[in-house]
């Protein structure tokens, strides 16, 4: 099985920053897994999860309109862990933040898509 782990939210005023982490870990001895693409998501109580953005194995970014100019994705594959820098920070960046991960577990050569348990990133006005 594949773990994925977010961290660093928490409380800040607007037009602050905070930075997140994303990491992923296997388990089972005898077996490997390689990470294709991760993506930050967002959701509020009762609304469907949104896109934040999304980066490659090999570093192809996208972001949603909301987040361009202020968020930055990254990732650190030999660390099997992405970050997401935000800055400029608006109280309507209010969610719980969850990370994605598109695994491919070896030696079965099966992929699926792993999901953190969410953190709650609040700003404050």
């Amino acid at each position: 099985q594949v773990q994925v782990v977010e961290s660093g939210g928490g409380l800040v005023q607007a037009g602050g920053s905070l930075r997140l982490s994303c990491t992923c870990s296997g388990t089972a001895s005898g077996t490997a897994f390689s990470i294709n693409t991760m993506g930050w998501h967002r959701q509020a109580p009762g609304n469907q999860r949104e896109l934040v953005a999304t980066i490659t194995s090999s570093g192809t970014t996208n972001y949603a309109d909301s987040v361009k100019g202020r968020f930055t994705i990254s990732r650190d594959n030999a660390k099997n862990t992405m970050y997401l820098q935000m800055n400029s920070l608006k109280p309507e960046d209010t969610f719980v933040y969850y990370c994605s991960a598109d695994v491919r577990r070896y030696p079965w050569g099966i992929s699926a898509t792993y999901w953190g348990q969410g953190t709650q990133v609040t700003v404050s006005s």
